[in-house]
């Protein structure tokens, strides 16, 4: 009977271990760990009580134990600083692919390897081909930019317009 019990132990360890894959918590793992001692448990024959005692332990503990280690070493990270996608624009450095046009001086601007349609802030003249912007702002799926340092003349060559064919 233990043995059949050591089995059901392993089984329900193994999937939550596997159940660990297809969630974000990072909690199942360690009851599926808790599991597997507690299998151990019903190996060596100690009795029920004993192997759920050692299931709950063995998990409480471990996971414990890692939101302790995950708190210490990535809770320091303020939202600010995980900010993803067009949130995390404002201050990053662009170049002008297609310099301004028409009254609102429309620009294209490559930043992270993204073209976006982009505006000079207030008071900013209109953006030439290979000028070197800071986003200053986002505003739907346009950023609004200021000039920042003069690329080298390498680094101007390596600008192509945008091809909008």
């Amino acid at each position: 009977m233990s043995e059949l019990v050591a089995i059901i132990w392993t089984v329900l360890g193994i999937i939550l271990i596997v159940a660990e894959i297809f969630t974000l918590g990072f909690v199942l793992l360690w009851f599926g760990v808790g599991a597997l001692v507690a299998a151990f448990a019903a190996i060596l024959g100690f009795g029920y009580p004993f192997q759920f005692l050692i299931f709950f332990l063995v998990s409480i503990a471990l996971t414990v134990m890692s939101r302790t280690i995950f708190n210490k070493y990535f809770a320091h990270h303020s939202d600010a600083a995980l900010k993803s996608g067009a949130d995390s624009l404002p201050g990053q450095i662009g170049i002008v692919v297609e310099p301004s046009a028409g009254a609102l001086k429309e620009a294209a601007v490559k930043v992270y390897g993204s073209i976006w349609k982009a505006y000079p802030v207030e008071g900013e003249d209109a953006l030439e081909l290979g000028e070197r912007v800071a986003v200053e702002s986002v505003r739907g799926s346009s950023v609004y930019v200021r000039r920042t340092e003069a690329l080298h003349g390498w680094q101007r060559s390596a600008i192509a317009p945008v091809d909008e064919s």
